[in-house]
């Protein structure tokens, strides 16, 4: 089930021809003109970045980074309050099995 199966590649059969001769050619340059350059492409209009266009991107930018930030910080403070628990979980744990042993 786990070995690969590799294919046998039968016997030819039948009648094998031998690969055909190619003769070379001479190349012969063209005398015509060479075809006329393409038409440039239309100028794509620029934008213009206005006051307000400028302050809304800066704005937008501003925004994206304030909420990155605090997700960022809300998922660092999850894993201190996590760590915190569990290492007062670990002291009271210890607590308990010491207090046992003693009485």
């Amino acid at each position: 089930m786990f070995r690969p199966k590799i294919p046998t590649m039968p016997q030819p059969t039948g009648h094998i021809t031998p690969p055909a001769i190619v003769q070379p050619t001479a190349v012969i340059p063209s005398t015509q003109p060479p075809p006329p350059a393409p038409a440039p492409a239309p100028a794509r209009p620029t934008v213009q970045l206005t006051p307000g266009t400028a302050l809304a991107l800066v704005g937008g930018g501003t925004a994206v980074v304030l909420v990155i930030g605090a997700v960022l910080v809300s998922l660092l403070l999850a894993v201190a309050i996590t760590a915190a628990s569990l290492a007062v979980c670990a002291l009271v744990i210890r607590s308990i099995l010491a207090s046992d042993t003693r009485s």
